[in-house]
């Protein structure tokens, strides 16, 4: 019987092919303009840019440009790298420059896509940021579809990691710019410390496609992008716990909760660690709990979470002496990202590598706050629309299914469901023997690096042999399969640039390739392999000419024959190891195969063994199979399986969802003040002049000492008069006579403000008068935003404490995010008046230092003294003119723990004279 649902959308289609309908008469309209857009000189075709730009500047909305632009696109398109959009690739960039995601399959050509809404949306010369998952993307794309755009008359730039802020201003200046989301978020937060105007390199955040946007906005979402400077090293407290932990047996001195990924101590672990600890004279006071011993706790535990929680080869690798953290979606190495609160501390004393120090956050903002700064956001991928809740709650991004040019005609198998591990790996590697014997190209999807490599041993044990990535010619390898011989590429984060050659191959008659993830890859699996790939691998070295151009028509016909094979054999087969907690992962491994209409297979092998199984399955259907009578190396196959799975991935799906939105509602609260602080930041810089600002920081300041020493029309005798004094001395570094005002009669607290504030500005005038007003100009303004810098860091790192312990005034029946709020209010009230204090104090007692006159340099030089210390705050050095001796410490003064060591050595000081004994 045929659901009222089902019916209903045979009748009238379903929500998403109405919308996608609604899109047809501008394709038509496109269309339409093709032959009279192609009938243009290529100047004609460039000087339709210059003549869009003029009409926007007239008044014409950009929408009303929509049909012209993108037909010019689809013309430069032809002509320029010889392929011409499809309709439905239309239809996708349309999506886009509404500022949707374009939900398109594998091989449907998204990164051509993005050059109609991206041309459309750089016309007004905003800038328009195309961001992808690494840098080799960035790279490839911008140099791919920049000829484009170039040939459009417009600039292109591109953002990698390793470049200067010269290099990045003039890659953001440019009208197209392709980059990472982390390389984008940390110029951001980079953009955020600078104290000129002059060296941000950002200039905006107009319009954003965000590729690979599930991957993006969703599964790295869920850490954020910290700026971070170290700490003082504290290597030998994590090397000694860390000898601790491999002691603590399992369920009797620590417990594990694989659902929830948390771990705990007993109380039989409590005593065993306590014990430990005080003999290796780590424990202050009496107990473990002692709130003494607080940081020494957390250490603990974070080393039990690195020893039970985290597997090497899954969540992280070992290479050159660090510790490397794994994308758990992408299979990718991230280097240059690390854990928080010394957990890759942990880590990395676990693995026996160099300990870095802790980090202490300087400035940091998630991936959500940071991409939903844009005016307009779009983004495409092969797999959004089982998050489209997620895309339309969090960033207000509609998801839009963008049908194939070309029939899909993969056939999905149904899982088969194995009892143990072992049975499961054995029916793999036979359906991979059967693949590779009749020339069809397979691809084996896994979770992690340490299951790909145990599958890697088995195929050997079968005879087979795995092609060395790193050996020289191991590329020309991919070709052996395709002549029978029992050849396999493994492809995970140890060959991260290969990746691209491999992949472009796995299509290859009787290609075996091992994947440990196959999300935004950034590159197409063709039937035969990739002909565009093999020539620019294989022709690198030939010049252009006769001869090359020769050698290409042969790759291209010895690719059609390949192709011809693979097809015959049934095209590619996806293989899945077993199911992902995301439906999502899932349907991008599955969707490598059938691109363009091609052939192709899929299925997921199972067992109960599985971590998915194991956490979110029954203990009961073990044995519930065993009384059904299922035999050894037999399978279950049947569409109810499926849906049972699709149900608990659901489930874990919308846990994941809500752990991610609870995340992003605290992090608001922080993004709030972030943005005020930023926006004050740059109207500083931006500003020529700050002396009113400080001249009212300086009076608030007196205002309020005034106030809290002497109550409002309180009598004379009732003045905290010595309290009063003191605080002028140490706040303001003036001697007042307070104790003889307090004896006038008839004074009020409104005199003595008056009096306060006279002679405070009368200090500061003469210092305008002696240092001259552009010199206190500028160090008004490095006082201030300094001050806000270091005082905004110390408020991160106090959010992040109040955040980490204010679930537990839910045990008090209160909300913990509205209590989060009211302290996170009246934490940065605390900001704004110490920063009004400290301003105010290193204003009233800064003194410029004038060196003696050498041949180099005259004049003053000004630096930021710490009114403790007489030292530069930042750099720990003493000021010019103050003589130090380094065979002398006594004429050192106090030194900052990170600066150069007074005596000479080229050490930090703490790791010289200013180590502890």
């Amino acid at each position: 019987m045929i659901g009222l649902g089902t019916l209903a959308k045979k009748l009238f289609g379903s929500a998403n092919d109405r919308k996608v309908k609604a899109y047809r008469p501008r394709v038509d309209a496109i269309a339409a303009l093709e032959p009279e857009i192609a009938a243009l000189s290529d100047d004609a075709l460039r000087a339709r840019t210059a003549a869009f730009r003029e009409q926007l500047a007239a008044g014409t909305p950009l929408d009303d440009l929509l049909v012209p632009a993108f037909a010019t696109v689809r013309e430069a398109a032809k002509r320029v790298i010889g392929q011409r959009h499809y309709d439905v690739q239309m239809i996708g960039g349309m999506v886009l420059h509404e500022g949707k995601i374009a939900e398109m399959k594998t091989g449907e050509g998204k990164t051509l896509v993005a050059t109609l809404a991206v041309y459309l949306n750089a016309l007004p010369a905003k800038g328009v940021h195309v961001v992808t998952v690494n840098d080799y993307l960035a790279k490839r794309d911008s140099e791919w579809m920049g000829q484009i755009y170039r040939f459009l008359g417009l600039t292109t730039g591109v953002i990698v990691h390793g470049m200067n802020d010269d290099e990045r201003k003039v890659a953001y200046a440019c009208d197209v710019t392709y980059g990472t989301n982390n390389e984008l978020g940390f110029d951001y937060l980079r953009d955020n410390m600078k104290y000129e105007f002059v060296q941000m390199v950002q200039r905006g955040h107009p319009y954003a496609i965000v590729d690979e946007v599930d991957s993006i906005l969703i599964d790295e979402a869920r850490t954020p992008l910290i700026i971070s400077g170290p700490l003082d090293d504290r290597s030998d407290l994590y090397n000694t716990i860390d000898k601790f932990i491999p002691g603590m047996t399992p369920k009797v001195d620590y417990e594990i909760d694989e659902k929830q990924r948390t771990t705990s101590f007993t109380e039989v672990g409590m005593e065993k660690i306590e014990r430990a600890l005080a003999g290796a004279g780590l424990l202050k006071g009496d107990g473990l709990y002692d709130v003494e011993n607080v940081t020494v706790v957390h250490h603990v535990n974070q080393a039990l979470r690195a020893h039970t929680l985290f597997q090497r080869d899954k969540d992280y690798i070992v290479k050159n002496d660090e510790v490397v953290i794994i994308d758990e979606f992408t299979g990718r190495m991230m280097p240059g990202r690390r854990y928080s609160e010394g957990l890759h501390q942990a880590l990395e004393a676990k693995e026996r590598v160099t300990v870095q120090p802790e980090n202490q956050t300087l400035a940091s903002i998630t991936f959500q706050n940071y991409f939903r700064m844009y005016e307009k956001l779009a983004g495409m991928t092969g797999t959004a629309l089982t998050e489209a809740d997620e895309f339309l709650d969090i960033y207000n991004l509609e998801v839009i299914d963008i049908p194939t040019n070309m029939p899909v005609s993969r056939a999905d198998d149904d899982d088969e469901v194995y009892r143990t591990a072992a049975e499961k790996y054995r029916a793999i590697i036979r359906l991979v023997k059967d693949c590779h014997s009749r020339g069809q190209p397979i691809l084996v999807g896994t979770t992690s690096i340490e299951k790909s490599e145990l599958l890697a041993e088995e195929l050997i044990k079968e005879g087979f042999a795995q092609i060395d990535l790193t050996a020289p010619g191991a590329i020309a390898q991919l070709y052996k399969g395709a002549e029978g011989e029992k050849v396999f590429t493994v492809l995970n984060a140890r060959y991260h640039e290969q990746e691209a050659v491999i992949v472009s191959q796995a299509g290859l008659p009787g290609a075996i390739t091992i994947a440990t993830n196959m999300a935004g890859r950034g590159t197409d699996i063709q039937l035969g392999g990739n002909a565009d790939m093999r020539i620019r691998y294989e022709l690198a070295d030939m010049p252009e000419g006769p001869e090359r151009e020769a050698a290409a028509q042969a790759i291209r016909a010895a690719v059609t024959v390949l192709k011809d094979k693979s097809i015959a054999a049934g095209g590619l087969f996806v293989l899945g190891t077993e199911r992902h907690e995301s439906r999502r992962i899932d349907n991008q491994l599955r969707g490598r195969s059938g691109r363009q209409g091609d052939p192709g297979h899929s299925k997921f092998f199972l067992s109960l063994q599985d971590d998915l199984m194991r956490i979110f399955g029954t203990d009961r259907m073990d044995g519930m199979l065993q009384k059904l009578g299922l035999q050894e190396d037999e399978a279950i196959v049947h569409p109810w399986i499926n849906k049972a799975l699709e149900k608990a991935q659901q489930k874990v799906e919308a846990r994941n969802f809500d752990l991610r939105k609870n995340i992003l509602k605290f992090d608001n609260v922080m993004n709030d003040q972030r943005k005020v602080v930023f926006e004050q930041r740059v109207e500083l810089m931006t500003g020529e002049d700050v002396g009113e600002t400080i001249t009212g920081m300086r009076h608030d300041v007196v205002h309020d000492l005034v106030k809290k020493h002497i109550p409002e029309n309180a009598y004379p005798e009732q003045w905290d008069v010595a309290g009063l004094h003191e605080e002028l001395v140490e706040i303001l570094s003036v001697e007042l006579a307070v104790d003889a005002w307090a004896k006038e009669e008839g004074i009020a607290e409104e005199e003595v403000i008056h009096r306060v504030t006279e002679a405070a500005d009368a200090i500061m005038a003469d210092k305008l008068e002696r240092f001259g007003a552009e010199t206190m100009a500028y160090v008004e303004k490095a006082v201030l935003l300094q001050t806000l810098d270091h005082l905004w860091r110390e408020h991160l790192v106090t959010l992040d404490h109040l955040r980490q312990v204010i679930g537990f005034r839910g045990y008090a029946q209160r909300d913990p995010l509205n209590e989060y709020k009211t302290e996170a209010f009246t934490l940065f009230e605390a900001l704004l008046s110490g920063l009004r204090r400290a301003v105010t104090t290193q204003m009233m007692r800064i003194e410029l230092v004038q060196p003696e006159p050498t041949p180099e340099t005259t004049g003053l030089e000004t630096r930021h003294l710490d009114a403790g210390t007489g030292r530069d705050e930042f750099t720990g050095q003493a000021p010019l003119g103050r003589a130090v001796d380094p065979n002398d410490p006594s004429t050192w003064g106090p030194v900052a723990r990170n600066a150069p060591c007074p005596c000479g050595s080229g050490k930090k000081y703490k790791h010289c004279h200013g180590a502890f004994v």
